[in-house]
């Protein structure tokens, strides 16, 4: 590399610094460090990989939802999820990668999605836990990248993080209907909300002493908050939800430390956690294989569109011509 090289990427990296400082965003075409790019890339992939597997978890109960009513409302959910696959599938593109690239990544396993999406869905009340644990912790992750360094992440995140507040409230819906309803239904409520609490606290990744990614995230304000940080405000806002909702968090040593100033819980299972994140989980390669056969069986609809567009594009040649 040549010393006019080496001062023109110097004053890349000083006008690149100088964004971040002030808190605002690059874009496409502005000049980004290599692992700048290369975390972006990761997290964005990630993200919409998760919300596309995501879909699979709750698309189980569409057929046997309890009523009219809330097939509707589950098939749009499972519709928005979609939607939020592509706008990040579409960001991400914004940075070199391909669509194809990253699909394939997914389904050859060499792509990582949220690990909340690995377990079961066996009753009705999964609907409920789903929308108000997974998705609340959504939320709580997800509104501050609306802030993210990287203008295409930040925007898609705006309708993605009004989306998933109609998702949460759907969920503590649905819990609150069963809860008001037999000793049954109440005990499939708890017993969902059981299963799903660790994993949902789970999602803000590891504890930050042994989060490779977090700090330098952090740093390029991609991240806006650490991952304990996080994960002590979605246990805030779901204590006093839990008392109208009457269920019970699966916690008992969960209590408000005054003098700390935070929620004080019983250990993680961080165990359980590195175990579903490397393909081990209840439901890894169910959700893989399910993916992988959407995509083959949708081969024949990407060919055809391709090569309407071929002709589309050719026609418009000839009469240019």
């Amino acid at each position: 590399m040549t010393t006019e090289m080496l001062i023109d990427e110097a004053a890349e990296q000083e006008a690149f610094d100088a964004i971040i400082e002030a808190d605002s965003r690059i874009e496409p075409r502005d000049w980004m460090p290599a692992a700048y790019r290369k975390t972006l890339i990761r997290q964005i992939s990630q993200h919409a990989h998760s919300e596309i597997i995501g879909m699979q978890p709750e698309g189980n109960w569409i057929t046997r939802a309890p009523s009219l009513k809330r097939k509707a409302i589950l098939m749009a959910k499972v519709q928005d999820e979609a939607g939020h696959g592509l706008y990040l599938y579409s960001a991400a593109q914004t940075l070199g990668i391909t669509r194809d690239e990253m699909t394939e990544q997914l389904i050859e396993g060499r792509a990582r999605y949220s690990s909340i999406f690995n377990y079961p869905t066996p009753t009705w009340a999964d609907m409920g836990a789903i929308g108000w644990l997974v998705d609340g912790a959504a939320i709580c992750n997800q509104v501050p990248l609306c802030r993210a360094s990287y203008g295409p992440y930040g925007r898609a995140m705006v309708r993605i993080c009004k989306e998933e507040s109609f998702h949460q409230r759907q969920g503590f819906e649905i819990l609150l209907t069963l809860m008001q309803g037999s000793p049954a239904q109440r005990e499939m409520a708890q017993d969902a909300v059981d299963r799903w609490y660790w994993p949902s606290l789970m999602m803000f990744g590891p504890p930050d002493d042994e989060s490779p990614n977090s700090a330098q995230s952090m740093a390029w304000k991609i991240k806006r908050f650490s991952n304990d940080d996080l994960r002590q405000r979605f246990i805030g806002m779901l204590v006093p939800q839990a008392e109208v909702l009457g269920v019970t968090l699966p916690d008992p040593e969960l209590r408000w430390d005054a003098a700390a100033r935070r929620w004080h819980t019983s250990e993680i299972d961080w165990t359980e956690f590195h175990e579903v994140l490397a393909g081990r989980g209840p439901m890894n390669a169910e959700r893989i294989r399910n993916r992988r056969n959407a995509h083959e069986d949708g081969a024949w609809v990407r060919e055809a569109a391709a090569e309407y567009a071929r002709k589309q594009q050719l026609a418009r040649h000839e009469e240019a011509a």
